[in-house]
This record gives structure tokens, sequence and C-alpha cells, in this order.
């Protein structure tokens, strides 16, 4: 079982992958215009202001500051694998591996953009007033293919559990 797991990964996750990656953030780049270049400035502002000035109590049900959506797209997408990986990359690699860290870093980004565009585009209000939003609401209103929103969101719950 473990072979297969093995040779699965080594499929999914082999040279092309990383390739088609690259492309799509570079398409990102372009058709965003290089947003994370452009605002990077004005979004360090807004979140820096969300962090350092006091809530209001006049939000709207459901909505949360800047610094809030910062901390928590962070929370779900950094873990114990970025910061060990990092640091495996670098041990095995050399300095040439924190370099190209860098160098992909802004390919990244513009995807990151992208997911959280599409994930503000295709939210919905719940009953009790709470947004729902994410990738399984982005494929299945966005792309229009709902069962394959359900699948992402089984696929998500299951990789939750380990």
């Amino acid at each position: 079982m473990d072979g297969l797991i093995s040779e699965v990964s080594n499929f999914l996750w082999g040279i092309w992958a990383i390739g088609i990656l690259m492309l799509l953030g570079l398409l990102m780049t372009l058709s965003s215009k290089g947003i994370q270049f452009r605002r990077f400035t004005l979004s360090l502002r807004l979140v820096l202001q969300g962090a350092l000035r006091k809530h209001s109590a006049e939000k709207d049900t459901g909505d949360i500051s800047p610094f809030q959506a910062l901390t928590t797209a962070m929370a779900a997408t950094i873990g114990n694998g970025n910061i060990a990986g990092v640091a495996t990359a670098i041990a095995v690699g050399g300095p040439g591996a924190a370099f190209w860290m860098i160098v992909i870093a802004p390919l990244g980004m513009a995807t990151k953009f992208s997911e959280a565009v599409l994930a503000l585009r295709y939210r919905e209000r719940n009953d009790d007033g709470t947004m729902l939003g994410g990738p399984m609401m982005y494929i299945k209103k966005g792309a229009a293919i709902p069962a394959l929103g359900g699948v992402f969101a089984l696929c998500a719950c299951l990789g939750g559990i380990g």
C-alpha cells in the first residue's frame, strides 16, 4: 500500500505539476496585471490598519476585518509542513533553494489572490447571517459543477481527518 501511495504522490507532484502551477501563476499575474506588485503597499497598509485600530460595533453580521481575513487565510495555509519544508529544502538544496523560493513566491501570491477573489465573488450568506464561501462554493457556482464542489468539500473533510 505504501508503494502505491508513493507512486501516486510521485505522479501527482512530478515536474509537470510544478510546471503547470508555475504557468498558472504566471497566467494569473499577467491577467491581474501584476496585482501582487502594483498593490503591495496598499495591501500592507490596509492589513496593518485593521490590526492596529479598534473595531467598531456597527460591523455587519458575518463580516470580518482585512486583518482577520489575512490571519485566517494564513492559519489555513501555513502549517508545520510549510515551516519544516523550507528548512528541509535549504538543508538538502542549500542556499539556492531559498533563492528559488523567493523567485517563485510572487507566482504563488497571484494564485492566492485569485483564489481569494473567487471566494469573495461566489460566497453567499447563510440563514443565520454568517458567510459561506471558499473553493467548494466557487467550484459549485463559478464553474457550474455542483457535484465537483461537493467532491472537493468531501476531500477537504477527509484531508482534515488525516
